[in-house]
């Protein structure tokens, strides 16, 4: 549910009401559970807010992201080598359509 939060913020800044009904209407929770949800993003940091009259404005923020963002580096090789391989595997099948359906890629015949 705070992924989807920041997911929101990312967009920009958002009233409280605004991020409310979004995460009201996808996770069935009520007004002051979201505020809750808020208060520990603001509080880790992750999200600010300022006043504007009698509206508060969420905005996400960056810094705590990069620092994660840093931390799964290491991780990465994981899902990368797994992507490169799928690509890899669908661009075959996508030639081997095109050769089976009377186009040729290199002008040799699929056997």
């Amino acid at each position: 549910m705070r992924r989807r939060i920041l997911e929101l913020l990312a967009d920009g800044e958002q009233t409280s009401g605004a991020v409310g009904a979004v995460i009201q209407a996808e996770f069935g929770i009520s007004q002051p559970a979201v505020s809750q949800h808020l208060r520990v993003l603001r509080e880790t940091g992750f999200a600010s807010v300022r006043a504007e009259g009698t509206r508060r404005l969420y905005a996400v923020e960056a810094a705590p992201l990069r620092e994660v963002d840093t931390w799964l580096e290491r991780f990465r090789g994981f899902w990368e080598q797994r992507l490169d391989a799928l690509g890899t595997e669908l661009a075959r099948g996508k030639r081997e359509r095109r050769t089976r359906d009377g186009g040729t890629d290199s002008g040799k015949e699929h056997r």
